[in-house]
């Protein structure tokens, strides 16, 4: 049995204002990411400027914040925001959702293709080799702060969550999405990136991988205690991730019949 290193989740606090692990991670995430998605611009040959890529990459970090917020209000906590209306803006206080940071990511896309003229299947297909490496990042800030921990366990490596996962050994699910969620799909999308696909295959893959990758670990993540599970025993993750993977393999066979 393992013990929670009970990191402090505040990297260093200037007065008033705290640097968190969390923040850290999402802006590593972006400093990681920029070069990457220069090659893989390149990669494709997208008629895209250094320049446009700047403003790119603006609008998708838009796009996580002003959705991942937005989810977690929506998919797991809307009856206390609408309860509560003016703790939407307390950020600091944490939640997040991959679902509602997708769709933000979605709109931004979209939105930027309308305004440069390329194609939005094709901007997804430049940016989803780059994101499981913000994927892998974010869920090791989940373990540095303790939270979003598994189920209960006796597996060898069983892991105590003493600030709120209580006395019981858990599954370490944030290392587990960290692993494949992260690195997995990271190895996997980048070296199917190297040869050229049909528009939209890429972003399918991610999809369908993230969705099918997620549905799996759900079953050894704890569900919201908001929550609990749902219909046929499911979380609210995994009922998230069904439509995702639906889409997913859908962009994969359209993208693969346009292709001789």
């Amino acid at each position: 049995m393992l013990v929670h290193p009970e990191i402090d989740p505040v990297v260093v606090a200037l007065g008033p204002v705290a640097i968190r692990w969390y923040g850290v991670m999402y802006s590593l995430a972006f400093i990681l990411g920029w070069p990457l998605l220069k090659i893989q611009a390149r990669r494709m040959e997208l008629p895209l400027s250094k320049e446009e890529l700047g403003d790119f990459t603006v609008w998708i970090l838009a796009g996580v914040i002003i959705g991942g917020r937005l989810g977690y209000i929506l998919f797991y906590q809307f009856s206390y925001y609408l309860d509560n209306p003016w703790a939407v803006f307390r950020v600091w206080e944490g939640g997040m959702a991959f679902h509602g940071g997708l769709i933000g990511v979605a709109v931004a896309i979209c939105h930027f293709a309308r305004v440069k003229k390329v194609h939005c299947l094709s901007l997804g297909d430049l940016v989803s080799p780059v994101v499981p490496l913000g994927l892998f990042l974010g869920r090791l800030g989940n373990f540095i702060n303790g939270e979003l921990w598994g189920r209960a366990t006796d597996v060898p490596w069983g892991m105590v969550f003493p600030h709120g996962g209580g006395p019981l050994p858990r599954h370490p699910s944030q290392l587990y999405e960290a692993a494949l969620e992260g690195v997995f799909l990271f190895i996997l999308l980048w070296w199917l990136g190297r040869s050229r696909r049909g528009r939209g295959e890429l972003f399918g893959i991610f999809l369908l991988g993230y969705g099918v990758v997620r549905f799996m670990i759900e079953f050894f993540r704890e569900p919201d205690p908001q929550l609990g599970l749902l219909s046929l025993g499911l979380s609210m993750g995994q009922w998230l991730c069904l439509p995702m993977m639906l889409v997913g393999l859908t962009l994969i066979v359209l993208a693969r019949r346009r292709v001789p």
